[in-house]
């Protein structure tokens, strides 16, 4: 993955990812288990519908969402998987994230939700070092700077990067959590997500303040190593705890 700004495409991507220390890490460990929570499925009433795709056309990029370089239109597209609507990322040698701007309110919402599955991880990828690529990757997005971008918590999809795993770019714009690592049992199985993000978002920037967030993005990225990347994103909602 590349730095951000006008040149990467991902404005929540800027400058070298860097491993926090060893003590935070083991903190971050502890955090992300309390954030990671019991993936059963929020009645309709308690959750907002961010993204599901069910009306956007097969085999073309979102119109709601957006990115930063035109190519990056060809790495994303909604199709069909067994009647479900999803994004399908397929990147080569490229990193362009693609983002939906959307507010709600995270004190009434503080639960992110979605479904995923890697697909293709890119050769060699390791995110604690300069081949920072991952097959899937969701962010929160919080406005920040005009010039710096935005401040995100982003969650990654690893190959061997252990969960739990507190990383962090941007210039500690982008802090990072690993969610799941290697590749998942059965393999094309897919794994739903809840996490609070809100609680993530204090956590890691040290703020008591509820922020209003832009939107959602994700990133599936192969540029560093040079590589194929590709996965499966569905479903984003904006959950009650």
């Amino acid at each position: 993955m590349t730095g951000a700004g006008a040149a990467s495409g991902n404005p929540a991507e800027a400058g070298a990812m860097t491993r926090t220390a060893p003590l935070k890490t083991a903190v971050a460990g502890l955090g992300i288990v309390a954030s990671l929570l019991a993936t059963a499925p929020a009645s309709a009433d308690d959750c907002i519908t961010l993204a599901d795709f069910a009306r956007d056309p097969v085999g073309a990029f979102p119109p709601a969402w957006k990115v930063r370089k035109d190519e990056g239109k060809r790495v994303y597209s909604v199709q069909d998987a067994g009647g479900r609507r999803v994004l399908r990322a397929s990147a080569d040698d490229t990193g362009i994230q693609a983002a939906l701007q959307r507010e709600w309110n995270l004190d009434d919402y503080p639960i992110l939700s979605w479904s995923w599955r890697p697909v293709t991880f890119p050769r060699g990828a390791d995110e604690r070092t300069g081949a920072n690529d991952s097959p899937l990757a969701v962010y929160l997005l919080v406005p920040h700077s005009k010039i710096r971008g935005p401040k995100a918590v982003k969650y990654i999809w690893s190959e061997r990067v252990p969960v739990g795993t507190q990383l962090s770019s941007n210039g500690g714009l982008t802090q990072v959590l690993v969610l799941r690592s290697g590749p998942p049992s059965p393999p094309g199985q897919w794994v739903d997500e809840r996490v609070d993000v809100l609680a993530d978002y204090k956590r890691l920037f040290g703020e008591r303040d509820t922020p209003k967030p832009a939107g959602i993005a994700v990133l599936t990225d192969g540029d560093d190593t040079n590589s194929r990347s590709e996965g499966e994103y569905a479903n984003f909602r904006a959950c009650k705890r």
